[in-house]
């Protein structure tokens, strides 16, 4: 397969498998290693997640636009910034904390990813058994009003916004920080995290990507510093194939997504998570994997 198809075709993947809780970083692994796809330092994966990225940021550039232009004196936006940041910061503690150990010692493990797949799987379907009633909702309207005369739109922030707590936000951070184990799904734990809170299923997704935002920049950022001993021009045709692949990938799959899960809840995917982790275990077992 030539490396401009592998590439587009992982960019895909990442794209795909990054707003979704079923752990982008595995599968990128997994297919990586099925495709034969050789990443020295893992440079393209680093680069195509920016394609994630501004991707969640495009969709919702009239909400973060107006949150921007609203921090000096709207409340809601401060709230907005301020929720966001005390889930964010978590993240950044363990990620500064454990990241190497992580890459050094979990991260090629397939058997964390089958495990992690898994386990994942059925905390979800559990969740969506026993979690509480939601208290925290995200808006039923198009359009909410901000201070004065102003409006947003784009996303339906409103309720969860003005409903949940700091300390809810800063649970759903301190979930996010399971996501360091390859397989456990940086949307998937969010997610989760924001139901148990008390986040009906779309604000916790809508949640999730938000944060999404200042997180992986921040990864993203921390593994450019580490890998840039390795960037080239040699590869960057496949780069940018895999980044445009990524954004326009993500771009597809966010708001389709959250009128999903809307509608039908997360099973699908805590199931495929079981299916995909046990498929890993017999590849592993039958020294496939």
């Amino acid at each position: 397969m030539p490396s401009i198809v592998q590439a587009a075709l992982l960019g895909v993947v990442q794209g795909i498998t990054e707003f979704l809780p079923i752990s982008s970083t595995a599968h990128l692994l997994i297919v990586s290693r099925m495709i034969g796809f050789n990443d020295p330092g893992g440079v393209f994966t680093v680069m195509i997640q920016l394609g994630s990225i501004l991707a969640v940021a495009w969709l919702y550039r009239d909400t973060l636009l107006k949150v921007l232009v609203g921090l000096p004196s709207d409340r809601r936006a401060q709230r907005f910034a301020l929720l966001i940041f005390v889930a964010f910061l978590p993240a950044v503690l363990a990620g500064a904390l454990l990241s190497g150990f992580v890459k050094s010692v979990l991260y090629y493990s397939v058997g964390v990813m089958a495990a992690s797949f898994i386990v994942g799987g059925i905390v979800m379907l559990a969740i969506e058994r026993v979690r509480p009633a939601p208290s925290v909702h995200a808006s039923r309207a198009p359009k909410w009003s901000g201070v004065g005369t102003r409006e947003w739109s784009g996303g339906g922030t409103s309720e969860w916004v003005n409903e949940m707590p700091l300390s809810r936000a800063i649970g759903i951070g301190i979930c996010q920080t399971l996501a360091l184990i390859p397989g456990v799904s940086r949307s998937g734990a969010t997610i989760v995290g924001g139901m148990v809170a008390g986040l009906d299923r779309r604000a916790a997704a809508e949640f999730s990507f938000f944060l999404a935002i200042p997180t992986m920049t921040a990864a993203f950022a921390h593994d450019l510093l580490e890998v840039r001993g390795h960037l080239s021009t040699d590869r960057a045709l496949e780069i940018a194939v895999g980044f445009v692949m990524a954004f326009l990938a993500s771009a597809l799959v966010v708001k389709p997504f959250l009128n999903f899960v809307s509608r039908s809840g997360f099973a699908p995917f805590a199931w495929y998570r079981i299916a995909a982790g046990c498929a890993l275990l017999i590849a592993l077992a039958a020294g496939f994997a």
